[in-house]
């Protein structure tokens, strides 16, 4: 059907739903563009496409388990990535030239001394990571202030010369190194180059700070140059640890160098278990000949804890029947034994009671009558005589006769003459 067949009611609807097409496919064509810009512009933002980046390079022995594009690292962070792996040329002593990239602001980290590169082992696959250190002393690698060369005359003339500051080492005709870089064109600095013959140095200008590098530094010159898209990158010099595999490979070696060993180490436990299998098989009948003594042991030593077990044990039922008699025995013999005593210590206590009454009667009456010591006296003096009376009666005298024994020869009498002829001395 024709549009002018339409009646003019119809035909204002769809010229109205025409324009709410171009509407809505105009603004989804502006919510594609929006949303593609965004994902460009976070997209650069996380891979630092609008950051300032600075360029170095290593040198490795081998290219195993990096790629270009992995992150290059830094105290445990990502700031940058590697863009170029190629093999150095067969003459050189190198094998393998890496070039990386450090973003904003990460680079002022790596300095002259202390900063490398070291290629260390990421997993067990054989994986690498590329990793940056942090500087310690020297001076930056890359600098961002304009430089300028002069010459001793247009230094003196320089405002503010505290700010500007030596871009180069200065040395002495031994090469020891007088006056580092870094050093602020104060008048006495100045003033002590001119001392040391220098015509012209170079410095920058630390106030201003540019958005792109203004000078590398060269290690084998000692001061910056002057940077340019065609300057050959930083050389760090590189750390670099083998990768797994090839640890693998070398722990496989000497475990093959070691296996004939630990075989003969096999045979020599299978040797032991044997005669452990042996002794073992020993130790089996000798247990079944030991069961039997154990039994009689287990047995002993039942007896023994039962109260009395000793005693059975070692004199038997009958001797101990009779050496519990004679304990009885003997008991009822100290117990009578005992009383008897009492008795004795009890008549013995009477009779000292007794004699006490004596001794005492007799040192009463020796102290009631003083002569009754001289009577006792005259009466023992004349028993004393009435016995010796006795001893010469002739009815008497067998009765006290002494006991008879030999009498001994006379000895010779030397006084006479006869005697000293039968008996010379």
């Amino acid at each position: 059907m024709a549009l002018q067949d339409l009646t003019p009611q119809l035909r204002t609807r769809l010229s109205r739903m025409e324009r709410a097409v171009g509407w809505f496919v105009t603004l989804a064509t502006a919510m594609l563009v929006f949303g593609f810009a965004y994902y460009v512009y976070t997209t650069a933002q996380r891979k630092g496409w609008f950051k300032t980046r600075a360029p170095f390079f290593t040198l490795v022995d081998r290219a195993t388990g990096l790629r270009v594009g992995d992150p290059v690292m830094l105290m445990g962070f990502e700031v940058g990535q590697i863009t170029r792996i190629e093999p150095m040329p067969p003459w050189e002593f190198y094998n393998v030239y890496v070039e990386f990239e450090i973003r904003e602001p990460n680079y002022g980290y790596l300095w002259t001394v202390g900063s490398r590169a070291r290629v260390t082992t990421a997993d067990f696959l054989g994986k690498r990571v590329l990793e940056v250190t942090k500087g310690t002393e020297g001076c930056p690698i890359y600098i961002f202030n304009p430089m300028q060369e002069f010459t001793m005359e247009e230094a003196d003339g320089l405002s503010d010369a505290q700010h500007w500051k030596l871009a180069e080492d200065v040395y002495l005709e031994d090469a020891e190194l007088a006056m580092p870089v870094l050093t602020p064109l104060f008048q006495t600095n100045l003033t002590r180059l001119r001392a040391l013959g220098r015509t012209r140095l170079r410095a920058f200008d630390s106030r201003e700070e540019r958005k792109f590098m203004t000078a590398i530094w060269h290690d084998r010159e000692g001061r910056y140059e002057h940077y340019t898209r065609t300057n050959k990158p930083y050389w760090l010099r590189a750390d670099e640890s083998p990768a797994v595999t090839e640890r693998l490979e070398k722990l496989v070696s000497q475990v093959e160098l070691a296996l004939p060993g630990f075989f003969a180490l096999t045979n020599q436990i299978g040797g032991v278990l044997a005669n452990t299998v042996s002794l073992t098989s020993n130790l089996n009948a000798l247990a079944a000949e030991a069961r039997p003594a154990a039994t009689n042991l287990s047995q002993i030593s039942s007896q023994l804890r039962e109260p009395g077990g000793l005693g059975v044990w070692l004199l038997g039922t009958e001797t101990q029947r009779q050496v519990g008699t004679t304990l009885e025995s003997a008991h009822a013999a100290i117990a009578h034994a005992d009383t008897n005593l009492t008795v004795l210590v009890e008549n013995l206590a009477r009779s000292l009671d007794n004699l006490a009454e004596i001794t005492g009667s007799l040192n009463a009456q020796v102290q009631a009558n003083t002569n009754i010591l001289e009577t006792i006296s005259k009466a023992v003096v004349d028993a004393n005589d009435l016995v010796e009376g006795l001893k010469r009666h002739w009815l008497l005298r067998s009765a006290f006769r002494g006991q008879s024994t030999n009498t001994p020869p006379a000895l010779p009498d030397h006084s006479t003459p006869r005697g000293r002829e039968q008996f010379p001395r």
